[in-house]
């Protein structure tokens, strides 16, 4: 058995001692487990390596006595959603553009989303893909702009313009021994051309700034296309099996897809005691306004019993405007820019989202939302109507009277917004 450190985001540790074999989607579940979270197959274990400003997310099947064995006595492991781990698979032509795909550009470019997986999960058809990175040139402050090939072999650059000629094709690194990372501190430190930067770290055995292969990408697209191939090319069917196994399960325990609350709350059959006798509500979307339906009259009921039956009363109204700091993704009082570090942080998958109060507007708050890889932010107002305070971010066309409500119809309903609310961007307190 051996022991390993987890730390969450609120600094927080917990020390569990794991036997050797044990995998780092193992380690997960018995944090949720330890931490009473719900498990719904996006937690990840990321090595972060303070010094070297580096961090990655390790995959389910990795073994983290043999990833902790060679990190550094700064290096930690910290406990923290990925909900982009394997968005791939679900939508793939999002994350490898035509351009940067070798094969595509020998195609009539009509390659079905299916075709696409199978050749990049297919180890005899591996696709190469291509473009252009910036490199930094060892022991010096600048960077080189080269166009680049990545394959089952390694990572190679040309050093003839774009000519794949192996004579003109020179390996920068292997993919077996090495592992890719994001850079999480500023662009400044290392002088980049932009802020899209990776690096490679070889695997085995600790090792300083020297031996990483520093790489910048020209936007955030080809940054995740060329870490997302890195993964596929080294690890190939393995991934493919870490993504099915849950969604199986899933499959399997699940009628339907409901907003995630609790585990008590999601092991219930949604039921209908209208009638003299209970029936079960097979239907979805029955069931979700059944489910949303009960919600409201529990608040309601709540807010009766907090008024006529509590010690010391509180106005419903009071109550709507406190209830949501209840909620894993509301976040209060932090800054924009934190929003964003945590949007990008926890995978920038369409529907991720947080709540926090508004710096321009003490009474309103805003919506941090990611849709198509981009972060927007939207206002959510205060408006009094009868003495009741609702809250709307359509100015008043939809009001709701609690935050919780708002969110509520948002994760069934698209509305005004580019996309539903899916994915709650949340911190956890190990």
């Amino acid at each position: 058995m051996e022991i390993v450190k987890v730390w969450s985001e609120d600094g927080a540790g917990k020390v569990v001692e794991i036997p050797a074999d044990m995998t780092a989607r193992d380690v997960c579940q018995l944090l949720v487990y330890k931490s009473h979270c719900v498990d719904d197959n996006a937690w990840t274990l990321v090595e972060h390596h303070p010094i070297l400003g580096l961090e990655r997310y390790l995959e389910d099947h990795e073994l983290v006595v043999q990833v902790q064995a060679s990190m550094s006595s700064d290096s930690k492991f910290l406990f923290r959603k990925n909900y982009a781990k394997y968005e791939f698979f679900r939508n793939p032509l999002n994350f490898f553009p035509e351009q940067m795909v070798a094969w595509c550009q020998e195609s009539d470019g009509s390659i079905p989303q299916s075709q696409l997986l199978q050749n990049f999960l297919n180890s005899s058809s591996c696709p190469e893909i291509q473009g252009y990175l910036y490199m930094k040139e060892p022991g010096r402050k600048s960077w080189k702009k080269l166009y680049m090939f990545l394959r089952r072999s390694g990572l190679y650059y040309s050093t003839k313009g774009t000519s794949k000629e192996p004579r003109h094709l020179q390996l920068l690194s292997d993919l077996e021994d090495s592992n890719i990372f994001t850079i999480i501190t500023g662009r400044k430190l290392h002088n980049a051309p932009t802020d899209y930067q990776f690096c490679i770290k070889p695997s085995k055995g600790r090792c300083d700034c020297k031996e990483l292969k520093m790489l910048c990408a020209e936007d955030e697209q080809s940054r995740t296309c060329w870490m997302t191939a890195f993964r596929l090319l080294k690890y190939g069917i393995v991934l493919y099996q870490s993504y099915s196994i849950p969604q199986q399960r899933k499959s399997k325990l699940l009628p339907f897809s409901a907003p995630v609350r609790s585990v008590s709350e999601n092991s219930l059959v949604a039921m209908d005691f209208s009638g003299r006798t209970g029936r079960v509500i097979d239907n979805p979307v029955e069931a979700q306004s059944a489910a949303l339906e009960e919600g409201q009259t529990w608040r309601k009921r709540s807010q009766r019993m907090n008024v006529l039956g509590s010690p010391s009363p509180l106005h419903p109204s009071s109550l709507s405007t406190v209830i949501h700091r209840t909620q894993v993704w509301f976040h209060g009082r932090i800054m924009r820019d934190e929003a964003h570090k945590m949007i990008i942080q926890q995978g920038q998958v369409d529907g991720l989202f947080l709540l926090r109060d508004s710096q321009s507007n003490p009474k309103a708050f805003v919506l941090t939302l990611c849709h198509h890889q981009k972060i927007k932010h939207f206002q959510i107002l205060p408006y009094e109507e009868d003495g009741q305070v609702f809250f709307s971010l359509d100015d008043g066309t939809t009001k709701f009277t609690d935050l919780i409500h708002l969110v509520e119809f948002y994760q069934l309903n698209r509305g005004v917004l580019p996309c539903k609310l899916k994915h709650p961007c949340t911190n956890v307190a190990l």
